[in-house]
C-alpha cells in the first residue's frame, strides 16, 4: 500500500531564485498538506550523510557541494499516494525532459540544479523525514 508522506527539499538554486513561494503554491495546489517545514542550510557533512546512498556515483561530490552551498527549505508533505504523486509534480530530473507544468520544468535550470528533491520511495521518505525533523517539529 502506498504511503501518505514524502519529503521535499527546495534546493539552493531555487531558493536563490526566490522560487520558494511559487513552489510551495504548486505543492498546495496539488493537494499536499505540509506537516513540517524549515529553512536551513546543510553542512557538507550533513549533505554527504543525506546523499550517502549515492556515494559511489560520479556526481556525489558535486551534489553534496551544491546541496551545502546555500539555504534550502525541507518539508514533510502529506497526501494519499504522496511519493508517486509528488514525483509526478516535480517532473524528470532533467528539466529539458520534464513535462510541462511540473516544478522542474518551471524552476530548474539543469540536471544538477533541478530546484527540488523528492523522496523516491515510502521507505526513503521516512528516513529522509527523520533526517530533517524531530517528532516535536511535526504537526
Amino acid at each position: 500500500m502506498a504511503g501518505n508522506k514524502t519529503l521535499t527539499m527546495i534546493k539552493p538554486d531555487a531558493v536563490k531564485k526566490n522560487a520558494i513561494g511559487g513552489i510551495l503554491k504548486m505543492i498546495n495546489d496539488a493537494g499536499f498538506t505540509i506537516h513540517a517545514m524549515k529553512y536551513t542550510q546543510l553542512t557538507k557533512a550533513q549533505a554527504e550523510l543525506f546523499y550517502e546512498v549515492h556515494k559511489e556515483r560520479p556526481f556525489y561530490g558535486e551534489l553534496t557541494e551544491f546541496m551545502s552551498s546555500g539555504p534550502i527549505v525541507a518539508a514533510i508533505l502529506e497526501k494519499d499516494n504522496a511519493v508517486e504523486d509528488f514525483r509526478k509534480l516535480i517532473g524528470a530530473t532533467n528539466p529539458a525532459e520534464a513535462a510541462e507544468g511540473t516544478i522542474r520544468k518551471i524552476y530548474a535550470s539543469s540536471i544538477g540544479e533541478n530546484a527540488v528533491h523528492g523522496s523516491d520511495s515510502d521507505e526513503n521518505a521516512k528516513i529522509e523525514g527523520d533526517f530533517h525533523f524531530s517528532a516535536c517539529e511535526r504537526f
